[in-house]
């Protein structure tokens, strides 16, 4: 049988080295799977993030972005493929970032302030593309956004002209100009502790010990950062979430663990509320 063709792109793709998903109509990702169709599994908001789904793997959002062909070809990904608009790659886990310049000023600023790179073009302006990745933040100016490490971006074509290395003058815009106030340092916004029942564990290296191996989980992860951190919140709570034996440095490590990953402090704080919430806490 004949691919359609936004999986024989997706192959292709994958076959460079690129993490790919299915979009629908909208530019928006699906969920990849009959269970979290329409955003049944409790995702973020148009399925830009995963939810507590019980997939085998993320199915949907940036996280689901893969290069493996046996997952772009499952039969619990096929319903998508059958249905996309459009293909959309990780460029973060590419190596890659991606200016989206959203309208003609936009452009004309990138050609005066930044290095020539492979730019493709888009509806409303072009895509600058860079290699290196760095976090992703939208609005860094009027119409530019920043799309690199847990995001996507739509592939619209091999565009033209050599990749540059990815240059300060784009890491930059992320940087935020310092406030002249001071600022008192953030306080998680978590419940953080546990309920207060009888305490099962008989020595506190057990807990030691599940903090320290929740932490590498999550430093090891190498794909689907954001499901591994959800994942490893939930396995931390299941076992000590409920007799009051987390403390606010037992989250505080994770938090870091995850956030040096990538990882903002509201997906974390996000993950922590949605492992809470599964498990009734």
């Amino acid at each position: 049988m004949t691919q359609p063709p936004p999986i024989r792109r997706a192959l292709a793709l994958a076959a460079h080295g690129v993490p790919v998903l299915p979009l629908r109509a909208g530019k928006v990702p699906f969920g990849n799977c009959p269970t979290c169709a329409d955003n049944a599994c409790g995702g973020r908001p148009n399925m830009k993030t995963p939810g507590p789904c019980a997939c085998p793997r993320p199915c949907h959002g940036w996280a689901a972005a893969t290069t493996d062909p046996h997952v772009l070809n499952s039969q619990s990904w096929a319903f998508a493929w059958r249905q996309a608009a459009a293909v959309a790659y990780h460029p973060g886990g590419a190596g890659m970032t991606v200016v989206d310049l959203d309208n003609p000023a936009a452009v004309d600023w990138a050609r005066a302030a930044l290095p020539a790179t492979l730019t493709v073009a888009t509806t409303r302006g072009e895509h600058w593309i860079y290699q290196g990745a760095m976090r992703s933040v939208n609005g860094v100016r009027d119409g530019v956004d920043i799309k690199s490490s847990m995001s996507y971006a739509r592939w619209l074509g091999p565009g033209t002209g050599a990749m540059a290395a990815l240059p300060d003058a784009v890491r930059a815009l992320a940087v935020k100009e310092p406030s002249t106030a001071r600022r008192a340092p953030q306080a998680l916004t978590v419940p953080l502790r546990g309920g207060q029942g009888e305490c099962p564990h008989r020595t506190p290296a057990y807990l030691a010990r599940g903090i320290a191996m929740a932490e590498q989980r999550i430093t090891e992860a190498r794909s689907a950062v954001h499901a591994t951190v959800y994942r490893t919140f939930l396995a931390v709570l299941s076992t000590h979430g409920r007799c009051g034996c987390l403390t606010d440095a037992h989250v505080s490590r994770l938090f870091t663990a995850a956030q040096t990953k990538g990882e903002s402090a509201r997906h974390c704080t996000d993950a922590w509320t949605n492992a809470r919430t599964t498990l009734g806490l």
